[in-house]
């Protein structure tokens, strides 16, 4: 079962106490965007095997967002941080790189 830990209240939250929000760090669009930017932001995702970046809301604790960094692979959970960070903060991108080398942050779309 997958464990995070809620950077708002601090539990460590099961999985079954949490609602999976998708893909982190999106750069969204607003209603002058191009339709090609609007199809990109709603329906290219990705999926990749190993390190992931997603949004989690503790629905039945705090109701608060936050982000994950986990290994979809092995679910290794690398950290969590609260959701109005635009990228992974620098000390959770070295630990990701320093468990995973050759691993590199991509940035947002």
């Amino acid at each position: 079962m997958l464990i995070l830990e809620c950077p708002n209240c601090g539990v460590m939250a099961e999985e079954a106490e949490l609602v999976p929000g998708g893909e982190a760090h999106l750069k969204r669009f607003g209603p002058e965007s191009s339709d090609a930017d609007f199809e990109g932001y709603l329906f290219q995702r990705e999926n990749p095997r190993g390190v992931h970046f997603e949004r989690w809301r503790h629905a039945h604790g705090c109701g608060k967002w936050f982000h994950a960094a986990r290994c979809t692979q092995t679910l290794e959970v690398f950290a969590t941080y609260p959701a109005q960070t635009t990228a992974p903060p620098q000390d959770i991108r070295d630990a990701i790189s320093a468990k995973r080398p050759g691993w590199t942050w991509r940035e947002i779309r």
